[in-house]
């Protein structure tokens, strides 16, 4: 089980985060969230993960950008994928002319279960994770603290090979949620952390043991 730590702002976290065996880091590019970061501070932060043998796949999370700006800021900062958090085209991942093919990934928010169904049939990436399943909200995009419907996920995961599970998750569901949808990864932001921005080191230890042990 791969376990994706988000809203990384800092070193302390991210070395914390690595060093319990987190396989993604999430660095979040959108100001109106609590867990924004400069790209400068990032920047920095990566400079001293690419040193570590044990460095994990890092990401930026990005909402309604170009295709250019987001090329720039991943070969800028040294970033391996961006996670598309808006409403983003379909083709942003999926058009392999397009220069954000095989570095890009859709996070979704369906309404419904059939909703679901059709996001995860247009935009499926050909990179791990290949989709984000996260919970409905009608207005924030992720970090709600709120769990969505895990039968329906589980349903997906069964066809969707590479889907990555979000939404609620904390050290105390993560390993149920596991054992019930079966998702290729996890992701979490708010349900390890002291403060928004700041995680607690004991629940992203305790986050991901439970979930690689679900």
């Amino acid at each position: 089980m791969k376990v994706k730590i988000c809203g990384i702002t800092n070193l302390d976290d991210a070395l914390t985060a690595v060093a319990a065996g987190a396989d993604y880091l999430g660095f979040i590019f959108y100001p109106p969230s609590k867990r924004s970061v400069d790209i400068s501070v990032v920047k920095g932060m990566v400079v001293t993960l690419r040193q570590r043998v044990d460095c994990p796949v890092l990401v930026g999370v990005f909402v309604n950008e170009s295709a250019a700006r987001m090329t720039v800021v991943l070969d800028e900062v040294g970033l391996d994928l961006a996670q598309l958090s808006g409403e983003e085209a379909a083709a942003l991942v999926t058009d392999e002319w397009l220069g954000l093919y095989g570095r890009a990934y859709k996070a979704i928010r369906p309404a419904s279960p059939a909703e679901a169904v059709t996001a995860v049939q247009q935009y499926a990436a050909p990179v791990m994770p290949s989709i984000l399943i996260d919970t409905w909200h009608p207005t924030l995009r992720g970090g709600t603290g709120e769990t969505g419907d895990w039968a329906i996920s589980a349903k997906l995961a069964q066809q969707t090979p590479g889907l990555m599970l979000a939404g609620g998750l904390t050290p105390e569901n993560v390993g149920e949620a596991v054992r019930m949808v079966r998702p290729y990864a996890v992701d979490v932001a708010s349900g390890v952390e002291a403060s928004p921005g700041k995680k607690d080191p004991n629940k992203v230890r305790a986050f991901i043991a439970n979930a690689k042990m679900g």
